[in-house]
């Protein structure tokens, strides 16, 4: 009798507040303006959006304000100057803020024979470097349209919401995950479709709409709250090289955050086209 071969499981993290304790993409702001990428106003409206952001979350009307200014924003910058910038400071500006427990929890499910896999709405230039810290296997993220050499503000896949499902079921026909008996992690309502589409879904530091959704749904909430530096920990983590994910992993530089600005640049426009 032919003994078939065990499926495979993997286990999804959503990045931000989930593993990490901010946004990703604002984190790295104050570097980007040191490289000339972004003014000082710039800088201030993203720290306030973090604050925003870390406060209350972002919800899908403001997550696609987010999308559009961000994208808008990166138009024009080198890409691969966005990748030296990453490279030299993901240590000093990730490192401290990775969660003691998503941590753990990366650990535990690579020692239970899973692979881990970084779902994220940020860009994939951040990303990626990020989960390769983390010791992911793969990363599904968020990309931009890039035309010699730079970003032109165009989104080629936004890893947000039931994309981020998609990625996941195609990742699972790719690889032969069992969904059934995979796990997944995230902070925010948003996530709702990835977290419907494993067997073992969980909430994290959730908002307050994910956490009435997991209560009503019985899905375990966990809460996060010690950062620590990776080289502190025992036994820590062994880096791993993260693969993106296939034609399903793509697009657009937007993490959670700029809803106070997006919101009153979208409230000026529609107050200059009434004036006139």
């Amino acid at each position: 009798m032919e003994i078939l071969p065990r499926p495979r499981t993997a286990a999804f993290f959503d990045l931000d507040k989930t593993v990490i304790a901010k946004s990703s993409t604002f984190t790295f702001s104050r570097h980007f303006y040191q490289g000339g990428l972004i003014n000082r106003r710039a800088v201030l409206r993203t720290a306030y959006a973090q604050f925003v952001y870390l406060l209350g979350g972002a919800d899908h009307e403001q997550m696609e304000r987010m999308r559009e200014y961000l994208s808008a924003l990166c138009r024009g910058w080198n890409v691969q100057q966005v990748k030296e910038i990453v490279a030299e400071t993901l240590h000093a500006v990730i490192d401290p803020i990775i969660y003691d427990e998503a941590a753990s929890l990366i650990e535990r499910h690579h020692a239970a024979g899973r692979d881990v896999v970084i779902v994220s709405s940020s860009g994939a230039e951040l990303v990626e470097p990020i989960g390769e810290l983390l010791g992911a296997d793969r990363v599904v993220a968020t990309r931009l349209v890039v035309q010699d050499g730079c970003f032109t503000g165009e989104v080629e896949y936004y890893a947000y919401g039931p994309t981020k499902a998609e990625a996941i079921t195609e990742l699972a026909a790719s690889e032969g995950y069992d969904l059934d008996r995979c796990y997944a992690y995230s902070d925010s309502i948003t996530d709702i479709p990835m977290l419907e589409s494993v067997g073992h879904p969980h909430a994290v530091n959730p908002d307050r709409a994910l956490r009435r959704e997991a209560l009503a749904r019985e899905w375990p909430v966990l809460t996060f709250e010690r950062p620590v530096r990776l080289r502190k920990r025992v036994p820590g983590l062994s880096p791993r090289p993260a693969i993106v994910a296939g034609a399903a992993v793509a697009a657009a530089a937007c993490a959670a955050g700029v809803v106070w600005y997006a919101g009153r640049r979208r409230s000026a426009r529609r107050a200059a086209a009434a004036a006139s």
